[in-house]
Protein backbone atom coordinates (compact mmCIF):
# COMPACT_ATOMS: atom_id res chain seq x y z
CA UNK A 1 0.00 0.00 0.00
CA UNK A 2 1.31 3.57 -0.68
CA UNK A 3 0.18 6.66 1.19
CA UNK A 4 0.24 9.82 -0.30
CA UNK A 5 -0.10 13.30 1.34
CA UNK A 6 -0.31 16.69 -0.15
CA UNK A 7 0.18 19.25 2.41
CA UNK A 8 -1.66 22.08 1.09
CA UNK A 9 -2.35 26.07 2.74
CA UNK A 10 -5.69 25.07 3.99
CA UNK A 11 -5.95 21.11 4.23
CA UNK A 12 -3.94 18.03 4.07
CA UNK A 13 -5.25 15.27 1.80
CA UNK A 14 -4.01 11.50 2.14
CA UNK A 15 -4.94 8.68 -0.04
CA UNK A 16 -3.99 5.02 0.41
CA UNK A 17 -3.61 3.17 -3.55
CA UNK A 18 -2.48 -0.10 -4.54
CA UNK A 19 0.19 -1.25 -6.85
CA UNK A 20 -1.96 -0.84 -9.61
CA UNK A 21 -2.86 2.72 -8.18
CA UNK A 22 -6.38 1.95 -7.36
CA UNK A 23 -7.55 4.29 -4.61
CA UNK A 24 -8.48 2.92 -1.44
CA UNK A 25 -8.67 5.42 1.35
CA UNK A 26 -9.12 9.09 1.24
CA UNK A 27 -8.97 11.56 4.30
CA UNK A 28 -8.72 15.05 4.73
CA UNK A 29 -8.14 17.14 7.70
CA UNK A 30 -7.63 21.27 8.30
CA UNK A 31 -4.11 22.47 7.69
CA UNK A 32 -2.87 23.89 11.50
CA UNK A 33 -1.68 27.43 10.91
CA UNK A 34 1.29 29.02 12.56
CA UNK A 35 2.71 26.01 13.96
CA UNK A 36 4.79 23.51 12.61
CA UNK A 37 4.99 20.87 15.10
CA UNK A 38 1.19 21.10 14.88
CA UNK A 39 1.58 20.61 10.81
CA UNK A 40 3.77 17.38 11.23
CA UNK A 41 1.97 15.90 13.91
CA UNK A 42 -1.52 16.89 11.49
CA UNK A 43 0.67 14.37 9.07
CA UNK A 44 1.68 11.73 10.71
CA UNK A 45 -1.36 11.27 12.35
CA UNK A 46 -3.59 11.02 9.41
CA UNK A 47 -1.19 9.05 8.13
CA UNK A 48 -1.80 6.30 10.64
CA UNK A 49 -5.58 7.22 10.75
CA UNK A 50 -5.37 5.60 6.91
CA UNK A 51 -3.51 2.83 8.24
CA UNK A 52 -6.14 2.06 10.67
CA UNK A 53 -8.34 2.32 8.08
CA UNK A 54 -6.60 -0.46 5.50
CA UNK A 55 -5.36 -2.41 8.56
CA UNK A 56 -1.85 -2.22 7.32
CA UNK A 57 1.22 -0.36 6.75
CA UNK A 58 2.23 1.72 3.68
CA UNK A 59 5.12 3.55 2.18
CA UNK A 60 4.45 7.68 2.60
CA UNK A 61 5.60 10.47 0.39
CA UNK A 62 4.58 13.90 0.80
CA UNK A 63 3.94 16.70 -1.72
CA UNK A 64 4.46 20.46 -0.59
CA UNK A 65 4.07 23.63 -2.00
CA UNK A 66 8.09 24.10 -1.58
CA UNK A 67 11.22 21.32 -2.01
CA UNK A 68 13.45 20.16 0.37
CA UNK A 69 17.24 21.82 -0.25
CA UNK A 70 19.93 19.64 -1.08
CA UNK A 71 22.17 21.86 -0.04
CA UNK A 72 20.76 22.42 3.96
CA UNK A 73 18.58 19.23 4.29
CA UNK A 74 15.54 21.82 4.88
CA UNK A 75 12.47 23.15 3.26
CA UNK A 76 12.95 26.18 1.01
CA UNK A 77 10.75 28.16 -1.64
CA UNK A 78 7.46 27.56 0.27
CA UNK A 79 4.30 29.42 0.36
CA UNK A 80 3.21 27.61 3.19
CA UNK A 81 5.93 29.28 5.74
CA UNK A 82 5.48 27.36 9.01
CA UNK A 83 7.75 24.86 6.69
CA UNK A 84 10.37 27.15 5.84
CA UNK A 85 13.77 26.12 6.86
CA UNK A 86 12.72 22.42 8.86
CA UNK A 87 13.89 19.29 8.05
CA UNK A 88 10.36 18.04 7.20
CA UNK A 89 11.11 14.61 5.69
CA UNK A 90 13.47 13.84 8.73
CA UNK A 91 10.80 15.17 11.42
CA UNK A 92 7.91 13.04 9.68
CA UNK A 93 10.25 9.98 9.44
CA UNK A 94 10.86 10.42 13.65
CA UNK A 95 7.06 10.81 14.15
CA UNK A 96 6.63 7.49 12.58
CA UNK A 97 9.26 5.68 12.57
CA UNK A 98 9.99 5.06 8.20
CA UNK A 99 11.56 6.76 5.96
CA UNK A 100 9.23 9.39 4.44
CA UNK A 101 9.60 11.38 0.93
CA UNK A 102 8.82 14.54 0.60
CA UNK A 103 8.89 16.54 -3.09
CA UNK A 104 7.18 19.83 -4.27
CA UNK A 105 3.62 19.13 -5.06
CA UNK A 106 4.11 20.31 -9.10
CA UNK A 107 6.60 17.61 -8.94
CA UNK A 108 4.11 14.85 -7.40
CA UNK A 109 2.00 16.32 -10.10
CA UNK A 110 3.91 15.55 -12.98
CA UNK A 111 4.79 12.33 -11.49
CA UNK A 112 1.09 11.54 -11.18
CA UNK A 113 -0.07 11.86 -14.56
CA UNK A 114 2.83 10.29 -16.27
CA UNK A 115 2.63 7.14 -14.07
CA UNK A 116 -1.08 6.52 -14.68
CA UNK A 117 -2.66 9.84 -16.16
CA UNK A 118 -2.82 11.80 -19.32
CA UNK A 119 0.96 11.08 -19.91
CA UNK A 120 1.71 7.32 -19.65
CA UNK A 121 3.79 5.78 -21.95
CA UNK A 122 5.76 8.81 -22.41
CA UNK A 123 9.40 8.83 -21.99
CA UNK A 124 9.92 12.71 -20.95
CA UNK A 125 6.89 14.45 -19.94
CA UNK A 126 6.38 18.06 -18.58
CA UNK A 127 3.70 18.32 -15.78
CA UNK A 128 2.45 21.86 -15.64
CA UNK A 129 0.41 23.77 -12.88
CA UNK A 130 -1.13 26.84 -14.49
CA UNK A 131 -3.39 27.79 -10.67
CA UNK A 132 -2.69 30.43 -8.45
CA UNK A 133 0.65 29.99 -9.40
CA UNK A 134 2.57 28.52 -12.31
CA UNK A 135 5.27 25.72 -11.87
CA UNK A 136 6.36 22.14 -13.50
CA UNK A 137 8.29 19.04 -13.12
CA UNK A 138 9.95 16.76 -15.03
CA UNK A 139 9.28 13.01 -15.64
CA UNK A 140 12.09 11.00 -17.26
CA UNK A 141 11.12 7.33 -17.93
CA UNK A 142 8.61 7.02 -14.40
CA UNK A 143 11.47 8.52 -12.60
CA UNK A 144 11.37 12.48 -11.47
CA UNK A 145 13.81 14.53 -12.82
CA UNK A 146 14.61 16.92 -9.64
CA UNK A 147 18.57 18.43 -10.39
CA UNK A 148 20.89 19.17 -7.44
CA UNK A 149 19.19 22.32 -6.19
CA UNK A 150 15.75 20.52 -6.87
CA UNK A 151 14.45 23.02 -8.90
CA UNK A 152 14.16 21.14 -12.45
CA UNK A 153 10.71 22.26 -14.14
CA UNK A 154 10.49 25.74 -12.45
CA UNK A 155 9.97 27.20 -15.51
CA UNK A 156 7.22 29.92 -13.69
CA UNK A 157 10.26 32.01 -12.41
CA UNK A 158 12.13 32.20 -16.10
CA UNK A 159 11.17 35.38 -17.91
CA UNK A 160 8.40 35.44 -20.49
CA UNK A 161 10.39 34.59 -23.67
CA UNK A 162 10.17 37.20 -26.61
CA UNK A 163 8.54 39.91 -24.89
CA UNK A 164 6.57 42.98 -26.65
CA UNK A 165 7.50 46.15 -25.59
CA UNK A 166 3.73 46.48 -23.72
CA UNK A 167 4.62 43.95 -21.46
CA UNK A 168 8.22 44.53 -20.27
CA UNK A 169 8.94 44.68 -17.80
CA UNK A 170 6.30 42.93 -16.92
CA UNK A 171 4.88 42.88 -13.64
CA UNK A 172 6.61 42.37 -10.63
CA UNK A 173 6.79 38.73 -8.75
CA UNK A 174 7.17 37.60 -5.22
CA UNK A 175 10.61 36.17 -5.80
CA UNK A 176 11.98 39.34 -6.41
CA UNK A 177 11.86 40.04 -10.26
CA UNK A 178 9.62 41.27 -13.01
CA UNK A 179 8.17 39.60 -15.78
CA UNK A 180 8.31 36.02 -14.89
CA UNK A 181 5.78 33.67 -16.55
CA UNK A 182 3.94 33.27 -13.42
CA UNK A 183 3.09 36.76 -13.83
CA UNK A 184 1.96 36.08 -16.98
CA UNK A 185 0.08 32.66 -16.71
CA UNK A 186 -1.42 32.54 -13.29
CA UNK A 187 -5.64 32.05 -12.89
CA UNK A 188 -4.88 35.64 -11.29
CA UNK A 189 -2.16 36.99 -14.23
CA UNK A 190 -5.49 36.38 -16.87
CA UNK A 191 -7.65 38.28 -14.58
CA UNK A 192 -5.85 41.02 -14.30
CA UNK A 193 -4.76 40.99 -17.74
CA UNK A 194 -8.24 41.23 -18.65
CA UNK A 195 -9.04 44.13 -16.46
CA UNK A 196 -6.30 46.13 -17.40
CA UNK A 197 -7.86 45.88 -20.92
CA UNK A 198 -11.91 45.84 -19.91
CA UNK A 199 -12.13 47.33 -16.78
CA UNK A 200 -14.16 44.08 -16.11
CA UNK A 201 -13.11 42.15 -13.32
CA UNK A 202 -13.74 38.19 -14.29
CA UNK A 203 -12.46 35.02 -13.23
CA UNK A 204 -10.53 33.08 -15.75
CA UNK A 205 -13.33 30.84 -16.23
CA UNK A 206 -15.67 33.55 -16.85
CA UNK A 207 -13.04 34.76 -19.45
CA UNK A 208 -12.87 31.64 -20.95
CA UNK A 209 -16.82 31.12 -21.13
CA UNK A 210 -17.49 35.06 -22.68
CA UNK A 211 -14.66 33.94 -25.27
CA UNK A 212 -16.51 31.21 -26.35
CA UNK A 213 -18.92 33.20 -26.68
CA UNK A 214 -18.01 35.60 -29.46
CA UNK A 215 -17.03 38.01 -27.11
CA UNK A 216 -14.47 40.17 -28.76
CA UNK A 217 -13.34 41.33 -25.67
CA UNK A 218 -12.39 38.22 -24.20
CA UNK A 219 -11.47 36.55 -27.14
CA UNK A 220 -8.76 39.30 -26.80
CA UNK A 221 -7.78 38.37 -23.73
CA UNK A 222 -7.53 34.75 -24.26
CA UNK A 223 -5.64 35.33 -27.27
CA UNK A 224 -2.85 37.27 -25.84
CA UNK A 225 -2.56 34.40 -23.09
CA UNK A 226 -2.69 31.43 -25.16
CA UNK A 227 0.15 32.74 -27.29
CA UNK A 228 1.73 33.80 -24.16
CA UNK A 229 1.79 30.61 -22.85
CA UNK A 230 3.19 29.06 -26.21
CA UNK A 231 6.48 31.22 -25.86
CA UNK A 232 6.45 29.40 -22.55
CA UNK A 233 6.14 26.46 -23.26
CA UNK A 234 8.39 26.66 -26.43
CA UNK A 235 11.34 27.31 -24.34
CA UNK A 236 10.47 24.19 -22.34
CA UNK A 237 10.31 21.97 -25.79
CA UNK A 238 13.33 23.35 -27.38
CA UNK A 239 14.97 22.01 -24.60
CA UNK A 240 13.55 19.22 -23.23
CA UNK A 241 11.75 18.29 -26.33
CA UNK A 242 9.23 16.55 -24.39
CA UNK A 243 6.82 13.53 -25.13
CA UNK A 244 4.12 15.08 -23.71
CA UNK A 245 2.85 18.40 -21.75
CA UNK A 246 -0.02 17.91 -18.95
CA UNK A 247 -1.55 20.94 -17.87
CA UNK A 248 -3.37 21.16 -14.53
CA UNK A 249 -4.64 23.71 -11.97
CA UNK A 250 -7.88 25.71 -12.27
CA UNK A 251 -7.09 27.48 -15.64
CA UNK A 252 -5.93 24.02 -17.13
CA UNK A 253 -10.18 23.50 -17.28
CA UNK A 254 -10.27 26.02 -20.15
CA UNK A 255 -11.30 23.92 -23.48
CA UNK A 256 -10.17 26.37 -26.19
CA UNK A 257 -5.99 25.90 -24.70
CA UNK A 258 -6.11 22.59 -26.23
CA UNK A 259 -7.20 24.14 -29.33
CA UNK A 260 -5.20 27.13 -29.38
CA UNK A 261 -1.66 26.77 -28.09
CA UNK A 262 -1.06 23.68 -30.86
CA UNK A 263 -1.76 26.37 -33.03
CA UNK A 264 0.36 28.72 -31.93
CA UNK A 265 4.05 27.05 -31.46
CA UNK A 266 5.01 26.59 -34.36
CA UNK A 267 6.10 30.26 -34.43
CA UNK A 268 8.29 29.43 -31.27
CA UNK A 269 9.36 26.13 -31.69
CA UNK A 270 12.78 25.29 -33.30
CA UNK A 271 11.72 22.92 -35.33
CA UNK A 272 10.72 22.32 -39.41
CA UNK A 273 7.58 20.71 -37.41
CA UNK A 274 5.70 20.67 -34.09
CA UNK A 275 3.93 17.61 -33.14
CA UNK A 276 4.16 18.07 -29.14
CA UNK A 277 0.58 16.66 -27.75
CA UNK A 278 -0.58 19.16 -25.17
CA UNK A 279 -3.16 17.32 -23.01
CA UNK A 280 -4.87 18.13 -19.99
CA UNK A 281 -4.65 15.78 -17.09
CA UNK A 282 -6.58 12.72 -16.59
CA UNK A 283 -7.00 12.68 -12.77
CA UNK A 284 -7.70 16.67 -12.29
CA UNK A 285 -7.19 17.81 -8.32
CA UNK A 286 -6.23 14.57 -7.08
CA UNK A 287 -2.68 13.83 -9.33
CA UNK A 288 -0.97 15.69 -6.21
CA UNK A 289 -1.60 13.07 -3.68
CA UNK A 290 -1.80 11.10 -5.93
CA UNK A 291 2.01 11.90 -6.98
CA UNK A 292 3.05 11.70 -3.61
CA UNK A 293 2.02 8.45 -3.31
CA UNK A 294 4.02 7.51 -6.32
CA UNK A 295 7.14 8.94 -4.95
CA UNK A 296 7.52 4.88 -3.89
CA UNK A 297 7.52 3.74 -8.10
CA UNK A 298 6.63 0.47 -8.54
CA UNK A 299 9.45 -2.33 -8.55
CA UNK A 300 10.78 -3.01 -12.26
Amino acid sequence: MRIGIDLGGTKIEGIAIDDNGVERERLRVPTPKGDYGALVEAVANLVLAIERARGQRGTVGVGIPGAISPATGLVKNANTVELIAHPLDRDLGAALGREVRVANDANCFALSEATDGAGAGGRVVFGVILGTGVGGGIVVDGRLLTGPHAIAGEWGHNPLPWPRDDERPGPPCYCGRSGCNETFLAGPSLSRDHRQATTEDLRAPEIAARAESSDRDAIATMMRYEDRLARALAVVINILDPDRVVLGGGVSNVARLYREVPLALPKYVFSDKVATPIVKAKHGDSSGVRGAAWLWPPQR
